[in-house]
């Protein structure tokens, strides 16, 4: 099964990335994912179940443990492995 992930942290500062922001992409961007976008206001990525789950557990982890109050995120299902 392919997922898409796609997520927020906040506190938000439009002048610079927290460091929560920071890490959090650098999580997804390292993870073995396809189709990563990262953005000011929203991130995204796709791949296999096991991957994106993974990745997801260790955003939530870094993030909060760097000071994010909240994490949103939201992950779908795409389709069936190739």
């Amino acid at each position: 099964m392919r997922l898409k992930v796609e997520f927020t942290t906040e506190p938000f500062d439009l002048d610079e990335a927290p460091a929560h922001a920071v890490v959090a992409r650098e999580v997804i961007q390292a993870a073995q994912l396809d189709a990563v976008d990262v953005g000011p206001f929203g991130n995204t990525a796709e791949g296999e179940a096991d991957a994106v789950l993974t990745a997801v557990d260790a955003l939530l982890r870094t993030s909060l443990a760097a000071g994010a109050t909240r994490v949103s995120l939201q992950v779908n299902v795409i389709g069936e492995e190739s």
